[in-house]
């Protein structure tokens, strides 16, 4: 009858979620009351990252992940920035380094030691100044190494080659702040949302446009590539100010695929996409709740499966990669929820239930592993490769035999797109912007007054030079 939902056959059908016991959990952190609407969070196979409330500056905890239960007040941090940190990201194919980018404009990368911190970590392998704002999002390339790219609140969007220590690119399309970034599997294409309304697909070494969608009926928040089905999923807000997810064409952004409503709540929807499992995680923030999807090329596009309950509201979540998963519990997703209330970081396991505890080929096919495909200049060189592929079933515990290299810099000054970035240095923060600008000020109303003085002086000389010239005297 048409009255009745319709159902698909799904090997997803009955994904659940389960939430660690309390003594697998992180418990005692000082979370951020930042209201940025970043993760504060991220992880890998080894460490937990999380940003916490400080005084006088920014930092953030770096825990091991078998280092669970309760965190002593007085645990390490990673403190060398001096504003609040807004966003931090684990390098893909370095287990150890972590990135991070704070109100004080500066992109810093850090080394973190084998086992974790024994005290507090102060100085960076590398900080990096170009923003003359503060930044906001940084975003590791998926398939080269030592590529970041870093948006902040000057409307630009840098990428930084962490080889030489210096930006490369400036990518100066957005009119207001960039919101979110997200890159197709190869990492050929850069998709953003901004505030200014604007979804747009860039290829990100020339800094073309490539696609633009004005979302006036959807204001587009969040933005995630759909692995290789060249499709978009965007979440936002209707005209009704409703909680709404679009999905889109990545060649024609005209119109949305489809759009559906999803709530009237107000927190901000995160989406998260497994390319392995074409399924679709959407996370309210302030909600205790996880929705979830199967994605599919064809009608109807999505599928609604099932959703996660919990009562805790989530500030953030973090998401281990595939190669860190628990694959003879047959575990294809797994989050770490931040609840800020309780000081709690809660794993939760998206699992699939398999009564065999052989290894399920099926859910678990070849997926991007701990290699890089690339090496920076390939990539700026104009290459592109698909991800290097492993299997969870011999090498998902093999950890990368990289290291990072701190380069040596020799440079004076960055020149990028014909502007010298570190031509003066910018501020660190907006209360020393704004105190640079009341100098300049008061810089430029002296110099007028000195420029109306000589003025006057001028046409006094010229006045005295006239009369001397008529005196009878000199006739």
């Amino acid at each position: 009858m048409s009255w009745r939902p319709q159902y698909r056959s799904s090997k997803f059908r009955n994904v659940y979620g389960k939430v660690a016991s309390r003594e697998h959990c992180f418990d005692g952190i000082p979370i951020t009351k930042n209201v940025q609407d970043n993760h504060f969070c991220a992880v890998n196979a080894r460490f937990l990252a999380i940003v916490t409330e400080s005084a006088g500056g920014g930092s953030f905890l770096v825990i091991p992940l078998e280092q669970t239960g309760r965190i002593e007040p007085n645990y390490p941090k990673v403190c060398g920035h001096q504003g609040n940190v807004l966003d931090i990201k684990w390098n893909p194919f370095i287990d150890n380094i972590i990135a991070s980018c704070s109100e004080d404009t500066s992109v810093r990368i850090w080394e973190i030691p084998e086992g974790g911190l024994k005290r507090n970590m102060t100085e960076a392998l590398l900080v990096l100044h170009g923003h003359s704002r503060r930044v906001g999002l940084v975003e590791w390339h998926p398939t080269t190494n030592n590529i970041l790219f870093s948006a902040g609140y000057d409307y630009k969007v840098l990428i930084w080659n962490l080889d030489v220590g210096e930006p490369v690119k400036m990518i100066d399309c957005h009119t207001d702040v960039v919101l979110c970034m997200s890159f197709n599997t190869d990492g050929s294409l850069l998709s953003t949302t901004c505030k200014d309304k604007r979804l747009r697909v860039i290829e990100p070494r020339s800094g073309r446009v490539l696609q633009e969608a004005s979302c006036k009926n959807h204001r587009v928040n969040r933005v995630v590539f759909l692995g290789n089905m060249k499709r978009l999923l965007t979440t936002g807000v209707s005209r009704w100010n409703t909680r709404q997810i679009a999905l889109w064409d990545q060649e024609d952004l005209s119109m949305p695929m489809i759009e559906e409503e999803i709530d009237g709540l107000s927190g901000l929807l995160f989406p998260f996409y497994d390319a392995d499992t074409h399924m679709l995680y959407l996370a309210g923030k302030g909600d205790g709740n996880i929705r979830y999807y199967e994605i599919s090329s064809e009608k109807p596009y999505l599928s609604y499966l099932m959703e996660f309950r919990s009562p805790a509201p989530q500030k953030g979540l973090g998401v281990m990669p595939k190669h860190g998963l628990d694959v003879s519990a047959c575990e294809v997703f797994r989050f770490y929820k931040l609840v800020t209330l309780k000081g709690l970081i809660e794993p939760i396991s998206m699992i699939v239930p398999r009564r065999s505890d052989s290894y399920q080929e099926d859910i678990y096919p070849m997926t991007p592993g701990t290699e890089p495909a690339l090496t920076p200049d390939e990539w700026l060189g104009g290459v592109n490769r698909d991800p290097v592929l492993m299997s969870l079933k011999e090498g998902y515990k093999k950890s990368s035999k990289m290291v990072f290299k701190v380069p040596i810099k020799e440079k004076k000054s960055v020149v990028v797109n014909g502007i010298d970035l570190l031509e003066n240095v910018p501020p660190r923060t907006e209360n020393e912007l704004l105190r640079m600008f009341f100098r300049q000020q008061d810089e430029i109303r002296r110099l007028r007054e000195e420029l109306a003085q000589k003025d006057v002086r001028i046409r006094q000389l010229q006045l005295e030079l006239k009369n001397w010239r008529n005196s009878p005297k000199n006739c």
